[in-house]
């Protein structure tokens, strides 16, 4: 690229758009929840249920939240968070009232293009 192409694209309007292409879901116990004698029997429902999401790839990767042990944290095959909160409601935890979720949209480090020529992908 000659000075006058890198003036040229500098010049143009940046592009900081990112897509949306996974979901963190960050779970929390409700008052529910904490009282572990009600919980372990939902459980026993929930484990089958959320091994479910993950073979049909809606859960990606799974983990348990840290340091207090408070809730799990999922990252999610699914772009928004509507269709992450009416899976996770449909849990056993989530019917009961004893999980909530927080949700993060995830995308691509977009300003990565910067660092590349303008060839196009293939």
């Amino acid at each position: 690229m000659n000075s006058q192409e890198k003036n040229e694209a500098i010049a143009m309007p940046v592009d900081l758009s990112t897509p949306t292409t996974k979901m963190l879901a960050i779970g929390s116990w409700t008052e529910k929840g904490l009282v572990l004698s009600d919980r372990l029997p939902v459980m026993l429902k929930e484990v089958p249920a959320t091994v479910r999401l993950y073979l049909t790839g809606k859960i990606e990767f799974w983990y348990l939240k840290r340091p207090e042990v408070s809730g799990v944290v999922f990252i999610m095959n699914v772009t928004t968070a509507e269709e992450a909160h009416e899976l996770l409601e449909k849990l056993p935890l989530g019917v009961a009232g004893m999980m909530t979720f927080e949700f993060i949209p995830l995308g691509p480090i977009t300003p990565l293009r910067y660092l590349l020529d303008n060839e196009p992908t293939a």
